[in-house]
């Protein structure tokens, strides 16, 4: 359990690792995490668990695909938006963007289904700081 404040800026400052979000909160099981989003991530889907996302700085598209058919939303700075469970999506970013992410403890990034993975992916389930 985190005992002080965690200033977002200072620990997006901290790295400059893409896709690799930091865990900055935990409350009940759930971590929120921030990330640094440029380029495109993978189709994926979490099954189980919805998954918030709130852009900090930037610009974020995310695409989604139900039933065969494809759409995105648009989210700029200040936007939330959550992909419902089960929903396959991908992140995408033109900018280098500022990203901050609610999901259950223990939730991999790639989802529990994903396509393949590539090498500027990190498929991990959120990096502690400090």
């Amino acid at each position: 359990m985190m005992t002080e404040p965690v200033n977002l800026q200072k620990t997006l400052d901290s790295f400059t690792e893409l896709w690799s979000p930091r865990i900055v909160a935990q409350f009940n099981d759930y971590d929120v995490r921030v990330a640094k989003f440029h380029g495109e991530y993978v189709w994926h889907a979490h099954q189980d668990t919805d998954e918030l996302f709130l852009v900090v700085a930037g610009r974020l598209v995310i695409h989604l695909r139900e039933n065969g058919v494809e759409r995105f939303v648009t989210l700029q700075a200040g936007d939330t938006y959550v992909v419902p469970r089960g929903m396959e999506h991908k992140p995408v970013s033109d900018v280098e963007s500022h990203i901050l992410m609610v999901e259950p403890t223990g939730t991999l990034t790639v989802g529990d289904t994903h396509e393949e993975i590539p090498d500027h992916v990190d498929a991990t389930t959120g990096h502690h700081i400090g």
